[in-house]
This record gives C-alpha cells, sequence and structure tokens, in this order.
C-alpha cells in the first residue's frame, strides 16, 4: 500500500516538473521576444529561464540567447581595443564566432570608430589582422563603409563623411582596400569643389596621402594638381584655401605626421595581405540582415565547423577533448603559452617591437661603443642576431651621408663572437642581391659600410663571391655598389695593398666570378668596368690571359 501511495504521490511532482520546465521555456521565449529594456527580470529569475532554454541548445531560444552574447562580447572587445593590447584582444576576437557575428563585428567597429576618430588606425590595424585569416569580414566592413559614404555625400552629411573617409583612408593604408577607392573618392570629392567637400578631401589626403605618394605617384600627382586649380579658382572660403596649402606644406614634408603606418601598427606581413578591389560605382550588398538573429536549423554544426576554423586559426590543438581534460595544468599553461605565441608569429609584433628597441638603443648612443654595449643586452633568441645587423645597416642607410659610427659598430660586433661575423656575411649577400631596390644615397650608405668591413678585415673576403662581374649578371644599381665598395676599400688600403690582397690564392678563388677568364666578353666587361672606375691595375691577370687566348 505504501509502495502504491508513494507511486501516485511521486506522478503528480514529475507532471509538475515537466509543466515547470514548459512554462519557464515560454516565459523565456516571451522574453526574449520583446525589445530590449521592455520587461525587467530579476537576475536570479532570469539565471532559471536561461538554464530551461539550455536544455535543448538547437532551440530558438537558446540560439537567441547565445546571439545576444555574441553581440555583447564583440560589441565589449571591439570597445577596449588599443595599441598596447591589440595582440591580446586577436586572439579573444577569433575565439567568437566571426563568420556568423560579422555583420555585428562590423557594425560594432564602425560605431566605436566614428566616435574615436583618433583610434582609427588602431580600428583599422585590428580589421587588417582579421582580414588575413577570415577576408568575409573585411570585405563587408568595407562594403558597408563605402556604402555609408555614398549615402552621407548624397545627403551633404559633413561629419558622417569625414569620418567613413578616415577608416576607409586607414583601410587602405594597411591593404584591406586598394588604392583605386582612395582615388576615386578623391575625384568624386574635387569634381564640383564647395567648401565641405575640399575640407573632407584634405582631410582624407592628409590620412592616405603618404600610401599613395608611394605607391601611385602619377596619380597622387593628378589629385595634387586639382587641389591647386581648386585654390587658383578661388571659389572656395578663404578657411578652406588654407586648409590646401596646409596640405601642401605636409606633402612637402613627407607626411611627417601622418605616417603610412604608425608606430606598433605594422602588424601584418605583405604575403599575408588580402586586399579586396572593391570600387565606389560598384553594386554593393551590405547584408544588413546580418544584424538581426536569424534562427539557424544548422546551428550546432556551424559551431562545430567554427570551431574548426578556430583550431585552425589559434593553432589550438584540436586532439580527443577527454585527453586533453586529463592533461596536467602545467600542460595547459604551455598550450596557453604556444597559442598566444602563434598568433604574435602571425602578426610581427615581437620582430616590431625587438626592431623598435634596437633603433632607439642605436639612436640614443653617444659613440659606437656606448651602441654596442648597450646592443649586447638587447634580449635576442636564437637566429634573431640577423635582424639585429640589419637594422644597424638599415639606419646607416638612412643617414644623409655615410656615418663611420657604423662602419665601427659592425667591426667591433664582428670580433667580438664568429656568430655576428657569420650574420654580416649573410647580409652582405642579401644586400647586393636586392641592392636595385634602394635609392642612390642609401645605396652609397650601405656599400661604403661593407667597403669598411672589407678594408678591415671584419668579414671574409670570400662575400665577394656573390659579384658575377658581367653585363647580365649585374644591374646600375649593383654596379655603383661595388664601385663604392672598392672605392671605399681603396681609400682606407691604398691601391696597392688593395692589389696584392687580391692577388692572395684564396681571394683569387673566391673572386673568379668578378675577374673571369672563362669568356671574352665577360673578360673585357670586367676589364672596361674596373678600368672606368680607377682601379685598371686590378685587371693585369684578365689582360694576360686575352693576351694568350686571342694574341
Amino acid at each position: 500500500m505504501a509502495a502504491v501511495e508513494l507511486e501516485k504521490a511521486s506522478k503528480p511532482k514529475e507532471q509538475d516538473n515537466a509543466q515547470d520546465v514548459a512554462e519557464r521555456q515560454a516565459e523565456f521565449a516571451k522574453l526574449i521576444g520583446s525589445r530590449s529594456g521592455g520587461v525587467y527580470m530579476p537576475p536570479a529569475r532570469l539565471r532559471a529561464l536561461q538554464a530551461a532554454a539550455a536544455n535543448d541548445k538547437s532551440s530558438q531560444e537558446y540560439q537567441r540567447l547565445s546571439w545576444d552574447a555574441l553581440r555583447k562580447s564583440i560589441t565589449g572587445i571591439v570597445n577596449r581595443v588599443n595599441i598596447a593590447n591589440i595582440k591580446q584582444v586577436v586572439p579573444e576576437l577569433f575565439a567568437e564566432n566571426l563568420i556568423r557575428g560579422r555583420g555585428l563585428f562590423a557594425r560594432s567597429v564602425m560605431k566605436a570608430q566614428a566616435s574615436s576618430l583618433p583610434f582609427t588606425p588602431v580600428f583599422a590595424a585590428l580589421v587588417a589582422i582579421l582580414n588575413t585569416k577570415l577576408p568575409q569580414v573585411g570585405e563587408l566592413l568595407l562594403t558597408r563603409l563605402i556604402s555609408q559614404f555614398r549615402r552621407s555625400y548624397k545627403r551633404n552629411d559633413k561629419i558622417v563623411c569625414q569620418s567613413t573617409t578616415t577608416f576607409i583612408a586607414h583601410l587602405v593604408n594597411q591593404a584591406v582596400a586598394h588604392e583605386i577607392i582612395a582615388l576615386q573618392i578623391l575625384v568624386l570629392l574635387l569634381e564640383r569643389p564647395t567648401d565641405d567637400s575640399i575640407e573632407i578631401a584634405v582631410g582624407f589626403t592628409r590620412e592616405v596621402g603618404a600610401f599613395l605618394a608611394e605607391n601611385s605617384p602619377k596619380a597622387n600627382a593628378t589629385v595634387f594638381e586639382r587641389f591647386r586649380a581648386v585654390l587658383n579658382e578661388g571659389a572656395i572660403s578663404h578657411r578652406v584655401q588654407y586648409m590646401i596649402e596646409v596640405l601642401m606644406q605636409v606633402r612637402k614634408d613627407k607626411y611627417k605626421d601622418n605616417p603610412i603606418l604608425p608606430e606598433g601598427l605594422d602588424l601584418v606581413e605583405e604575403e599575408e595581405q588580402i586586399t579586396h578591389q572593391i570600387q565606389l560605382e560598384d553594386d554593393l550588398q551590405v547584408q544588413e540582415g546580418l544584424n538581426i538573429f536569424k534562427f539557424d536549423p544548422n546551428y550546432l554544426e556551424n559551431e562545430e565547423k567554427y570551431k574548426g576554423i578556430k583550431a585552425e586559426i589559434l593553432g589550438e590543438n584540436s586532439d580527443d577533448e577527454s585527453g586533453s581534460e586529463e592533461s596536467s595544468s602545467d600542460e595547459d599553461d604551455e598550450e596557453a603559452v604556444e597559442e598566444k605565441e602563434g598568433i604574435e608569429d602571425r602578426t610581427e609584433t615581437n620582430l616590431v617591437n625587438l626592431r623598435r628597441t634596437i633603433y632607439l638603443t642605436i639612436m640614443n648612443a653617444l659613440n659606437y661603443e656606448e651602441a654596442v654595449h648597450k646592443l649586447l643586452k638587447v634580449q635576442l633568441q636564437e637566429g634573431e642576431e640577423i635582424e639585429l645587423i640589419n637594422m644597424v645597416i638599415e639606419c646607416c642607410s638612412q643617414e644623409r651621408s655615410y656615418s663611420t659610427f657604423y662602419g665601427l659598430v659592425g667591426e667591433r660586433f664582428s670580433k667580438l663572437n664568429r656568430v655576428w661575423t657569420d650574420c654580416l656575411e649573410q647580409a652582405f649577400g642579401n644586400y647586393y642581391t636586392t641592392i636595385h631596390r634602394y635609392e642612390t644615397n642609401r645605396l652609397r650608405n650601405i656599400a661604403r659600410f661593407f667597403g669598411h668591413m672589407l678594408a678591415n678585415d671584419a668579414v671574409s673576403w670570400v662575400v665577394l663571391g656573390s659579384i658575377k662581374m658581367n653585363e647580365d649578371d649585374t644591374t646600375s644599381s649593383s654596379r655603383i655598389f661595388v664601385k663604392i665598395v672598392m672605392q671605399e676599400m681603396m681609400e682606407s688600403m691604398g691601391l696597392k695593398t688593395l692589389a696584392e690582397r687580391f692577388k692572395d690564392e684564396e681571394v683569387r678563388m673566391a673572386c673568379k666570378d668578378m675577374f673571369p677568364t672563362d669568356n671574352p666578353k665577360n673578360t673585357r666587361f670586367s676589364i672596361n668596368y674596373f678600368t672606368s672606375i680607377g682601379m685598371g691595375v686590378l685587371t693585369e691577370e684578365m689582360r694576360e690571359y686575352l693576351k694568350v687566348s686571342f694574341g
């Protein structure tokens, strides 16, 4: 009898529990269906409703709950990004489902940028990093910005126009947008000049001008010709005319206050950049529907797909979860460190910081001995020694004229450890191969630096084996480079000593392509070259070869 009564008593309780859960789910559905702020719910009651909705993760209630959490998370992350924490923020953003929430991200970052214009370069750098892994995110944002610019231009909304063009300018600087969009915007703004359109054009050019000057110099010159014509026409106010004159001066100063990429925001390798060629007159799909919640019948499947994408981006280990749960806390810490290092490697943040440290150390040293002393204290990981040598050479190349300070720094390093000597020898080969990329003044400084190294035996003369003195394997830049290197060596050692050194058996073997005796055409070319730079004494052996071979 007692068992029967107990069974009868338990059935109503089970029915009551099922009914209670159903009521909670219905109440929660009503709550999330109402407008934001329309209904107040005590936190304890809200948690109970959320727990009821979470029982079925494919339900509309649960999806709506996760959508709201995604929106809040993305907005919070975007609003706290800055130069100092951007490398921590990036993995946090990738941890959210940015494919599902790309509309939310675009809306959040546009809103944040419009209210904080000085932070535009930071937001552009953030978008550039995300764009390398999820290009659909960068494309959607750029499409919406161009669409917003077109609408605001038609409505004469100057404030929105200014904020939008500023964002587009920095996306061009970060190679997310192609420079064609910047030129199209400038053409539109300058076509029918008004005070407002010229003011927006001046601000836009100030932000993107350095990039255009470097990558589209002819188009950039045409833009400034148009600015000059507008100035001469005198149809705009004196205030705006003055703004154009200031812009002309900014251009003369080579945009020193408006660099292409501000310090600390050059975070994407050139080969990883994905540039979207969206144009002003294109039929744009802004996909406003991505901003609002929609029920996804394949929600769980899509979430699993994004987990795989996230693991690939962040370098996470996607092995069996049970195995990872059994791993020790030390291993978890190591994985977290590895994940963080993976992100840093992709954005080159560590390398940028290292180069900045080396540059500042060199610039703040009173003499070469102090510079070497401080540079030796810079924390270098294995294999990063070449970066220090490259920075010394790059700093040397940036000087107006060659400074022996850098030659002495390089010489001291080479005599401290064989590692530095190897790095200098490797750098010689690298710079000789790419010397055609440098303008004449930088080329001259680099050549004199290596001339100093060779003259003082800071590097082995075997490095001259990189030089093949013939018409096919040299360019005008490489011939100038060799000329300056040789002249620097001659000034330091004297022509007689220099000629004697080239007769050394080891040096002769290494420099056989500098003084070729295998092909009469190459031999004559080398003889003519060294004679023209005042070093005919070095060609005696080649002349003898021609005389013996061809009378």
